[in-house]
């Protein structure tokens, strides 16, 4: 089969287009023909040598849509999708004609999307539902502020909370898409800058701050995270842009009894991701969510300059089609 591979970390360039044996599989797994896979930043990232758990030479690539050719019967010819944090890293990924998954991780896709669609919202919807719904128990009813609501996180957990009837304050650098899900939904729409604390919380009802923060960009924006939270308000963090370590005051995060919850996708594989990518599946057939917006495709061979889109920064979703 064709692959994308590498074999010691770097720049797009380092990726190449070889020729690899097809996956055999065994009593245990199953054998997914790709028929589309996106390119997350935390691929560019991988393939840069940011993660130490990835053994090389490796396949990469976390997000998937395709059809089982090989497997269990009642799985033969079925259209699946699904995600993992070790896909890509510990085990080979996406980003090839053919993946061997555990048949434990065989989700069906929604009916409601195309491969293309389907394969864009692993990742990102994943850690959004870990984050929101596994974690920070957001409920109907409460008030959630995104930090980057204009970010594929940002937009998942828009799209999440919405669903569970809640209040969303999305937060931003930039005005939000009107037509990207997020600009859609959000209730408010504040701007990221020094004043956001006080504009949020001078909105009506939110004087104390909001039941749940999620903060897609971390890092620098942590005590703005902090800032929003009500008492005993729950601060969902998963990155850590622009800075690494940070500084708060103690006193007053104890004061606030504020809850701080970390969530990490990359920590469930792909057999335990199949959990949430059924609840979400339900969710997108039932329409309670919208398909990401694909910005580019590009074919296997083409799959450095998929690369290079996303580390570019390219708005919406790249996706590699096979």
């Amino acid at each position: 089969m064709k692959a994308l591979r590498f074999d010691h970390p770097g720049k797009p360039d380092v990726l190449e287009y070889v020729d690899v044996p097809t996956p055999v599989i065994d009593a245990d797994s199953a054998l997914v023909r790709v028929r589309a896979a996106s390119v997350n930043p935390s691929d560019v990232k991988n393939v840069s040598g940011h993660f130490s758990q990835t053994t090389l030479p490796r396949i990469p690539g976390r997000d998937f849509s395709g059809v089982v050719e090989q497997g269990p019967k009642d799985w033969i010819s079925a259209e699946v999708w699904g995600t993992g944090g070790d896909i890509g890293f510990t085990r080979d990924g996406t980003h090839a004609e053919y993946i061997k998954v555990p048949v434990a991780a065989l989700v069906r896709k929604p009916k409601s999307l195309s491969h293309e669609e389907a394969a864009s919202v692993g990742v990102n919807f994943v850690v959004a539902w870990l984050g929101t719904i596994d974690f920070a128990q957001l409920r109907q009813g409460e008030t959630i502020a995104v930090i980057g609501a204009g970010g594929g996180v940002g937009g998942a957990v828009t799209q999440i909370a919405k669903s569970l009837g809640c209040r969303v304050i999305g937060i931003n650098r930039g005005p939000l898409d009107p037509n990207s899900p997020a600009g859609r939904r959000v209730d408010t729409f504040v701007m990221f800058d020094d004043d956001t604390v006080t504009r949020v919380r001078q909105l009506d009802g939110l004087a104390d701050g909001t039941d749940v923060v999620f903060d897609s960009v971390g890092g620098i924006a942590f005590n703005m995270a902090l800032g929003l939270a009500k008492r005993r308000g729950r601060v969902v963090e998963i990155s850590a842009t622009g800075q690494r370590r940070v500084e708060f005051d103690l006193i007053d995060f104890y004061h606030n009894e504020t809850q701080l919850l970390g969530a990490d996708s990359a920590k469930l594989g792909v057999a335990e991701s199949a959990r949430l990518m059924k609840a979400i599946a339900t969710g997108f057939d039932e329409g309670k969510f919208d398909a990401p917006v694909i910005a580019q495709r590009f074919t296997l061979a083409q799959g450095r300059e998929a690369y290079e889109a996303v580390a570019r920064g390219t708005t919406g979703r790249v996706v590699i089609v096979p």
